[in-house]
């Protein structure tokens, strides 16, 4: 997806204002398997997904806990990193090859205070990605693992293809086996 896309997708800039964030952003690639943020550490970048796909998940006492997947025009951020400048509390390792577009925050922060409409652009960034995590949390909360899984399906089809079927068991909060069950009834 191109970079102009993804800032649309966001929130439409003037030509003017849009030209000056693209400035600053480079494109970057990196292999598959390659962890592109850390927890426990303050990340001074916002990346999108130009091409590939990637994985949020945090460590628990015994095993990994996917609770996001990204796929092309999304963007890859540690909000807390982002909001706060205080250190991340998830990985995100890239599950293919990637091509990334990758913006400094410093540099975003400093467009935010000479450019209106690009500040408006990060307000509804924030705002998207809020609402996001919101809609995933509810999901997490309400629905069983078949609806997760349906919900998944009907969203996010080509994610079955893409991701070993133990990050999505992960990301359902199930085993496996109990993966492989729903799986088959559907």
């Amino acid at each position: 997806m191109i970079i102009d896309q993804i800032l649309n997708n966001i929130y439409p800039l003037p030509e003017t204002s849009k030209s000056i964030i693209k400035a600053c952003i480079s494109e970057i690639n990196f292999p598959k398997k390659h962890v592109l943020l850390r927890a426990d550490k303050i990340e001074s970048s916002i990346y999108f997904i130009k091409k590939g796909i990637v994985r949020a998940y945090t460590n628990s006492t015994d095993n990994e806990i996917t609770f996001w997947f990204g796929k092309e025009g999304d963007p890859v951020i540690s909000m807390k990193s982002y909001v706060t400048n205080q250190k991340g509390y998830e990985d995100i390792e890239l599950l293919e090859e990637c091509e990334l577009y990758e913006l400094k925050t410093e540099k975003l922060q400093k467009l935010f205070e000479k450019d209106i409409h690009i500040a408006n652009w990060g307000r509804r960034f924030a705002e998207q990605e809020l609402i996001k995590t919101e809609e995933r949390l509810i999901s997490r909360q309400l629905g069983t693992a078949r609806e997760r899984y349906i919900e998944l399906l009907e969203n996010n089809p080509d994610l079955i293809k893409r991701v070993q079927l133990g990050h999505i068991a992960s990301y359902l909060g199930i085993t496996q086996v109990s993966l492989s069950r729903i799986r088959a009834e559907i």
